[in-house]
């Protein structure tokens, strides 16, 4: 093992293409089933990264991902998750994450980003100026780690606060959630190309030339109570949330030359039992679509 993590990590302006997977742990699994499908994520994908979702406040969860992750070369963007019932258990969440990275030597070696998240700004959780100390206070929390930190956040949660300029320049890279289909101008997958550039351009203006990721990116197959679109003509089925990955994946080139050091993007998400539509599997384990986007162009 290296001393520290200073050179542990590949350049940043070769995390573009497709790099890995949103991951919901809100299920809590087993240290099985973890080794199992991030096994499945590096291998059968060549994924660099599993990007967390939700929570398991299981004690001890952060080691049994550390220790998944490890086994099988992934990295991972742990997340501090707010969740939807305005309480303050994000509190303890952080502290426990913070922590695990301190006490857990290998933490250091496997985790390339702490989220705040998701979509704190949009849903309101907390003043964007307090999150920007939030921000801060991580990142000096976990200087003599060298982990950076970020927030997983929509374009719309940073314009609807006046920019959030502040957010936005306490990030260390950029995490964006990238959901057309929930655009107003929506239709079909193949058609929205102009919906992302919308989005990714406004990043490029306010961004400073900070490393950018999609995190929390993708299309639905079906919608279901919460996701419904603002769009007449959008369009909810596996065809488009296939297209949609096809899309992404002929604009390689594109996504490889903007400012930062390109544009990494994740497939949201792993698996149907994890958000609805929205997964690569289904809910009984089956592929909904061939899946192998390029990891380099």
């Amino acid at each position: 093992m290296p001393k520290n993590n200073t050179h542990w990590w590949c350049d940043p302006s070769t995390e573009y293409a497709f790099v890995g997977f949103s991951y919901e742990v809100t299920a809590c699994q087993t240290p099985e089933q973890l080794h199992e499908e991030f096994a499945d994520i590096r291998n059968h994908f060549s994924s660099r990264y599993v990007r967390l979702y939700g929570a398991c406040d299981r004690d001890g969860f952060y080691d049994d991902i550390v220790n998944a992750a490890w086994a099988n070369d992934l990295g991972v963007h742990a997340l501090i998750w707010f969740g939807f019932d305005g309480s303050d258990i994000w509190e303890t969440r952080r502290d426990t994450l913070l922590a695990a990275l301190h006490a857990n030597p290998l933490a250091k070696f496997i985790t390339r980003g702490v989220q705040f998240g998701s979509e704190p700004l949009y849903d309101n959780v907390l003043p964007h100026n307090v999150l920007a100390q939030q921000v801060l206070l991580a990142k000096q929390n976990l200087s003599s780690l060298n982990i950076p930190v970020t927030v997983s956040e929509l374009a719309y949660g940073y314009q609807e606060r006046g920019g959030a300029q502040d957010v936005l320049d306490a990030i260390d890279f950029i995490n964006i959630h990238m959901l057309p289909f929930f655009d107003q101008n929506a239709s079909t997958a193949n058609n929205s190309w102009p919906l992302v550039l919308n989005d990714l351009d406004w990043f490029i203006e306010h961004g400073d030339g900070k490393k950018m990721y999609f995190d929390e990116n993708g299309w639905p197959s079906v919608t279901s109570p919460n996701v419904q679109p603002n769009s007449p003509y959008a369009v909810s089925d596996i065809p488009n949330e296939h297209e949609y990955f096809v899309l992404l994946d002929s604009k390689c080139e594109y996504l490889k030359a903007v400012e930062g050091g390109g544009v990494g993007w994740f497939a949201h998400i792993y698996s149907d039992n994890m958000e609805p539509g929205y997964g690569i599997y289904n809910s009984s384990g089956h592929l909904k679509f061939p899946f192998h986007p390029r990891t380099h162009c």
